[in-house]
Order: structure tokens, then C-alpha cells, then sequence
């Protein structure tokens, strides 16, 4: 597992290695022998040894968020941004097959779907908004009917550091969240509150991803995440 981050200790998560991928735009996920790249439209499968890629995903897509590696599969967020009115999406993709279907349809939820991960037997789900309306951006638990069971906001501390943007990608790390925004190399540390509807902020994090979606790597304990500009795949972990 991830090393736990105490309160008090200033994190600094520094680039290990970095692969090439004309395909990360909007994020990374690893599992085993392979990473991938994610566009807005399409998942690219590279070899983590050679590097080179391997696959690149069929099914029709038109804005993939991050990724998340669970039960062997790929569970990507995926929604119209920009169009209106909103609508939403989880789509899985097989890495045998590398074909991309629709998993769970949310249709209109007043946000667009930026990240979705399980932990625990629930859906931990972030619905961004944008503009002069991203302090609506949402976080939700639901259980494994789609039940909503609760959700936050997140914290002025936060939302005033995105501009016009919104949250890109997050993970559970321990008890805690990390949460990346749209385009600076930082990690929100959250933590679900004990008891109100807003997120509660530990600290923040350096990290040499320009945002977007991040996930854990479970070959090096790490996390994997993209460098946007350089399309590049980057690996982290955290510096000694």
C-alpha cells in the first residue's frame, strides 16, 4: 500500500521515470505489465517495459476523464463536457479486448463526471462544474445499487487555487483523498469530515503531474499521472 502521509509532514512527490504518449491528455492508469494513456476520445495500452505501445482502444468516446483499475478492469469517467445539458457516464474497457463500453449511465446529474472510484463496496463519484459556478462541484457515495448515500463540497481553500476550473482526478490514499485540479502540479490532501457536508482540507501536496487524472500503480507503490503539455505518462512517488 501507499505510505501513509502524517499531518504534519511536508510531501514533496518526485517524477521516477516518464514514457512517451501521444494519448495523455487527460490521464494515466497501471496495472501489471502495462500503463495507459487516456484522450478524451480513445485509451492507449503500452508496455511498461518497452515502452512501446501495444493497443488502442475501440467504442466510441467523447470526454474521457481518469481511469481506475478494478477487478482487472478499466473504469473510466466519461462525460459531454461541454455540451448541455449535462450527461454522464462510467465507461469500463477490457485491456484483452481494448473495447470501451458503457457501465453505468447517469444521465443529467448536474455536474460532469470528472472521476469515479470504489473502495469498500461503494462508488465514490466527483461531478465537476466550471466557471464562476465550480464551487458547485460535487462529491459523491453511493452504495452498490446507485443508492446516493451522501455527498460533499469541497472546501473555499481549494476551489478559490482553480481558477475557472474544476477538481480533475482523485484517489483514496489511506483515510485520505488526493485530489488534483486542472492544470498545477499539486495534490489537495482531503479528508471526509466527521460530521457537515464539506470536504475538510489537510494540505497540499507538490507532485510533477500538471494536474488531470492521477491513479495508484501497484507495481511500484506510487502513483501515475501525465505531464499534459510534453504528453508524457509520469510515475511519482514520494521523495525521501
Amino acid at each position: 500500500m501507499c505510505a501513509q502521509i502524517g499531518s504534519t509532514q511536508e510531501v514533496e512527490w518526485q517524477k521516477t521515470r516518464s514514457i512517451s504518449a501521444p494519448e495523455a491528455h487527460q490521464a494515466a492508469a497501471a496495472e501489471g505489465e502495462h500503463v495507459y494513456a487516456i484522450s478524451s476520445r480513445a485509451i492507449a495500452k503500452y508496455e511498461r517495459s518497452s515502452e512501446k505501445r501495444v493497443a488502442l482502444s475501440s467504442g466510441k468516446a467523447k470526454h474521457l476523464n481518469s481511469g481506475f483499475f478494478w477487478n482487472g478492469k478499466l473504469y473510466c469517467a466519461h462525460s459531454n463536457y461541454p455540451t448541455t445539458p449535462e450527461r454522464s457516464q462510467i465507461m469500463v474497457l477490457d485491456p484483452d479486448l481494448m473495447q470501451l463500453t458503457v457501465y453505468k449511465d447517469f444521465g443529467d446529474s448536474g455536474g460532469s463526471l470528472t472521476w469515479a472510484i470504489r473502495r469498500d463496496g461503494y462508488w465514490w463519484c466527483n461531478f465537476a462544474h466550471y466557471g464562476e459556478d465550480n464551487q458547485q462541484t460535487y462529491f459523491v457515495k453511493y452504495d452498490k445499487d446507485w443508492k446516493e448515500l451522501d455527498r460533499w463540497t469541497y472546501p473555499p481553500s481549494v476551489i478559490q487555487q482553480l481558477g475557472r476550473y474544476s477538481l480533475s482526478g482523485g484517489i483514496w490514499h489511506g483515510e485520505d483523498l488526493l485530489v488534483t485540479g486542472h492544470d498545477d502540479p499539486i495534490l489537495f490532501r482531503l479528508r471526509i469530515p466527521k460530521s457537515g457536508s464539506v470536504l475538510e482540507f489537510m494540505e497540499k501536496q507538490s507532485a510533477p503531474f500538471s494536474g488531470q487524472g492521477i491513479a495508484f500503480d501497484p507495481i511500484t507503490d506510487g502513483l501515475i499521472g501525465i505531464h499534459r503539455a510534453k504528453r508524457k505518462i509520469v510515475f511519482a512517488e514520494i521523495g525521501k
